[in-house]
């Protein structure tokens, strides 16, 4: 019954009309914690850049990360790139079709590979996600935090015993699209293709079970615009930082919004500028990991550009070459 309401109703997504293991995989890393509509995109740029594992192996990191921005959690890109150039290095370009191979592959994990397996190989293998988890919790009336490992491998145990003998790879797809298009956190159980056998159909808006997410740390921060015959002063960030390998502006932590005069004296302490005032631009908002940081975007000019410790002059013109961090990328677009 599942099979056949997913063939009947699965959505028109770029990666199911070829998912050869390569596609999957892209598209299976891309879709982590980011909505399909918004990877669709995404994904037809990336297929155009990087056809291939070959290509992405080869390519650059920087442009890499470029065709990566805007969807954050950049380690994902980089696991990607270094991901690739293993396969190259150790199976030949061709992605392995075992699970104790994939599991050696830099960034792939047990979803990841079970992705991979039962969509690009077609194999017998349960991909859980957050959406099957929520399917699932709510199909066995499971009212434990499924944040808890026993919780996860009961979860895995179910959605491995609901695949078909005969396409468990089709099984395994309409889980997931089960989730992400009826059973979502505000279900809609009477169209639900489960709605018989589900055991918490009652109780449905009330699982799954999860740990209270923490609230985000609000930040206040200055950008500085810096600009100096047509160059624009920029830093890159270092590995290993949560921007690691994005530019960004030059900023400044405040706690509530400093006046020019402060933030002219910070650059002079910090930097030692002391550059033109020209304006100031809309503030813009910005979300990463467990920050949530408002950016105030200052515009300062210099005669001639000086040479600072850790950070560089890019023409004006090649900035948008550059991947910005979300935030510093839309204070560039205004």
């Amino acid at each position: 019954m599942l099979n056949d309401w997913f063939q009947n109703h699965k959505r028109d997504l770029p990666w199911r009309a070829d998912p050869t293991p390569y596609r999957v995989w892209i598209s299976e890393v891309m879709l982590q914690q980011t909505r399909a509509t918004v990877v669709i995109p995404y994904f037809e740029k990336w297929m155009r850049l990087f056809p291939d594992v070959a290509t992405l192996a080869h390519a650059s990191l920087d442009a890499v990360i470029k065709a990566w921005e805007g969807l954050g959690y950049y380690s994902r890109a980089r696991n990607l790139h270094k991901g690739a150039q293993q396969i190259v290095e150790r199976f030949g370009g061709e992605i392995p079709s075992t699970r104790e191979e994939l599991m050696s592959i830099q960034g792939l994990g047990p979803y990841t590979v079970n992705a991979i397996l039962s969509f690009g190989f077609r194999k017998r293998a349960a991909p859980v996600d957050g959406n099957v988890t929520r399917v699932l919790a709510r199909f066995f009336a499971i009212e434990d935090n499924v944040c808890k490992q026993a919780v996860k491998r009961k979860i895995a145990q179910g959605a491995e015993a609901l695949l078909t003998p005969d396409e468990p790879w089709v099984t395994a797809e309409a889980l997931i699209e089960l989730g992400a298009t009826i059973c979502t956190p505000r279900p809609r159980c009477e169209i639900c293709p489960l709605n018989k056998n589900c055991l918490g159909k009652e109780r449905a808006h009330l699982l799954p079970i999860k740990n209270i997410e923490k609230e985000l740390t609000q930040l206040k921060r200055a950008v500085l615009w810096i600009e100096a015959v047509g160059k624009v002063l920029v830093k890159k960030g270092e590995p290993g930082k949560i921007m690691a390998d994005l530019y960004e502006f030059p900023y400044f932590e405040m706690e509530e919004l400093w006046p020019i005069q402060k933030i002219k004296k910070a650059i002079l302490a910090e930097f030692g500028l002391k550059p033109q005032v020209i304006g100031q631009g809309p503030q813009v908002t910005h979300t990463f990991t467990r920050y949530k940081a408002t950016l105030f975007p200052f515009k300062f000019r210099l005669k001639t550009p000086q040479e600072i410790v850790g950070y560089e002059w890019v023409e004006q013109n090649n900035l948008s070459k550059l991947p910005f961090s979300s935030g510093h990328r839309r204070i560039l677009h205004l």
